[in-house]
């Protein structure tokens, strides 16, 4: 399942606007947004090098997050993040208030296993089209990734989502199709003379 939930300190922001938050980031601090479950938006501020450690471990968008502001601790899950075009640092977060029945979308990465059991193993290409997959889950049971065997799998297959096993509970958010997520296709220059005989 998803990484372990962490917890941040934040600070209620009172202003908003392009002067606070420039002001912020001089201080070392994010501007960020907490949003959702029918409540009211709570604009605050989170540490930067705090954050960016998150960011950067992997898992960021997939793991929930407890912060705590003035004593309250809020469950969250990261929604979105800027970064600064130039310079490459966090500019602004979104994080979604979740509870125990909520229910979110998120992008999730897919992991192959199994490649010497299939016909890459003799040269063909894995030709992935799709790196993460955009599923329904419920707040407490993110996946961390999803695993694709390929094991079998022969020059000219195609690995559906239908052949991949789900957490219970999640779900693909493309439902009306069954969509491809990888292909093994033969190399430009032809298998190996004892693949082919």
């Amino acid at each position: 399942m998803s990484h372990a939930s962490y917890e941040l300190k934040a600070v209620a922001r009172e202003r908003v606007g392009k002067g606070s938050s420039r002001e912020l980031r001089r201080n070392g601090n994010i501007p960020a947004v907490i949003y959702g479950d029918k409540q009211a938006p709570i604009s605050i501020s989170i540490n930067t090098n705090e954050i960016t450690k998150r960011i950067h471990a992997g898992g960021f968008m997939t793991t929930i997050a407890v912060i705590e502001i003035n004593g309250e601790k809020i469950k969250v899950l990261p929604k979105d993040y800027q970064l600064d075009p130039v310079r490459d640092f966090t500019m602004h977060i979104d994080f979604l208030r979740v509870s125990a029945n909520s229910q979110v979308s998120v992008q999730v990465p897919v992991h192959f296993v199994n490649e010497d059991k299939s016909a890459v193993k003799i040269g063909a290409v894995l030709n992935i089209v799709r790196h993460d997959v955009e599923l329904h889950c419920p707040a407490d049971n993110i996946p961390e990734f999803i695993t694709v065997d390929l094991s079998g799998a022969k020059i000219g297959d195609s690995i559906h989502i239908s052949a991949v096993k789900l957490p219970a509970g999640v779900t693909p958010v493309i439902a009306d199709r069954d969509f491809t997520i990888a292909t093994l296709v033969a190399p430009a220059g032809g298998v190996e003379e004892e693949a082919e005989a």
